[in-house]
């Protein structure tokens, strides 16, 4: 069986991180997997780029007009938009090779066109990492278009009346006659895909975003403070902040609020916050809090974060998934987040960490205050540590990812 991911970029972000796992977990059971990707960032010789310099600057200039068009339409300033209009020279590429199977990934940012999906001639199975599949141009959905079908009069035009949800839609519908195999990281993205007009009829599966929990696992506290340079006898919880950091669905304002409702809380007084992720110094406005800025980290730094805190914080609106989670309990650290998308699979409350009522600041605050000072804090490491091992193992769901492959390579789903 040969393997061809498709990603915009190899190892940048959380989707890309998410599809080189797999492709890698691939490999190491011996099956031929190639990514192909618009930004190649690792040395990985499995993972193939644009071929020339003309095929670079195409790369480039793509989505470079893509943004042109949408920041002259789009209404919503928050919400990432994408029209995947311009063809790539991907397709003929795949349908040219030997591969048995094309896994799509997150291939936004104009790598393909919405055409282009539909003249993919391999089966094709299709992971999601947001919305936008099944939605119009927009990744994050604000409405209920995406169930109803984006008609004529339910949108709230721009100032130049033109619907660009409705049309992206509508050209998806046009193009994706023929229903591809989803999967999807969450069980709630799996229900929307299901309540979407445009793939109710589709198959679709769950599959966790998987980790090598032999790498992510729990190292001791204090050597990982003092390889990080972070005090050891203070009490710290991290967030993580990855180019999208004053998005609203990443709820920093949230973050803020919680943070000023721990201030009133004397016993929490002497409780610090380590942030990390990338430019964090120049992207953030000022936290009126304790803080340690410690920007991009690679993986093995990423070990020693989550080992170093006491508790990582996540005040997300929405999530798909949230790797940051799953990593933060495969390294033992409990999560505190709201009880939303994603995060529902993989924190269990009062178990591997707390779920807060949604986008209930003053409950953020008190599960950070419940993690902080519970008595069994190695018992609670321990669940959060099993629980990331039983559900987010490669060796586990990688295995999974096969059987899917082999149905669809049978015409079985």
């Amino acid at each position: 069986m040969k393997i061809f991911h498709l990603s915009n970029s190899d190892i940048s972000g959380g989707a890309a991180r998410a599809a080189s796992r797999i492709h890698k977990a691939l490999l190491k059971k011996g099956i031929k997997s190639q990514m192909l990707v618009n930004k190649k960032i690792s040395k990985d010789e499995n993972v193939l780029g644009p071929n020339n310099f003309i095929e670079k600057k195409l790369v480039d200039l793509r989505p470079y007009i893509s943004n042109l068009i949408i920041k002259f339409l789009k209404i919503h300033k928050d919400i990432p938009y994408s029209i995947s209009l311009f063809p790539s020279l991907w397709i003929d590429r795949i349908n040219k090779s030997d591969v048995d199977l094309v896994h799509l990934h997150w291939v936004q940012h104009e790598m393909l066109s919405i055409a282009d999906i539909s003249r993919i001639e391999k089966p094709v199975i299709w992971t999601l990492h947001d919305m936008w599949a099944f939605c119009g141009a927009e990744h994050l959905a604000q409405d209920d278009r995406w169930r109803l079908g984006y008609l004529k009069n339910d949108h709230s035009a721009s100032k130049f009346g033109i619907d660009i949800n409705r049309w992206n839609w509508l050209r998806k519908l046009k193009h994706w006659q023929k229903p591809m195999h989803i999967v999807t990281p969450s069980n709630w993205l799996a229900n929307c895909v299901r309540e979407s007009k445009l793939m109710s009829n589709w198959p679709v599966s769950v599959i966790p975003n998987l980790l090598n929990t032999d790498n992510w696992k729990p190292k001791d506290k204090n050597f990982a403070r003092k390889t990080l340079g972070l005090p050891l006898d203070i009490p710290l919880v991290i967030f993580g902040t990855f180019g999208a950091n004053l998005s609203h669905h990443k709820g920093f304002d949230l973050l803020i609020e919680t943070l000023n409702n721990i201030r009133k809380k004397d016993h929490l007084k002497n409780m610090e916050l380590v942030v990390f992720g990338k430019n964090t110094l120049k992207s953030l406005p000022k936290i009126n809090f304790p803080s340690h800025f410690i920007g991009h980290l690679d993986d093995d730094s990423l070990v020693n974060l989550y080992s170093a805190a006491d508790a990582t914080i996540i005040p997300s609106r929405q999530e798909a998934f949230c790797q940051t989670a799953s990593e933060s309990q495969a390294c033992g650290t409990p999560v505190v987040a709201f009880n939303i998308g994603g995060l529902i699979d993989i924190v269990d409350h009062f178990k591997t960490g707390y779920l807060a009522k949604a986008f209930d600041t003053e409950d953020l605050s008190k599960g950070i205050s419940w993690v902080l000072e519970k008595k069994q804090k190695s018992l609670l490491s321990k669940q959060a540590r099993s629980k990331a091992v039983e559900k987010f193992s490669q060796k586990i769901l990688i295995e999974k990812y096969q059987a899917i492959y082999e149905k669809v390579l049978n015409n079985k789903i």
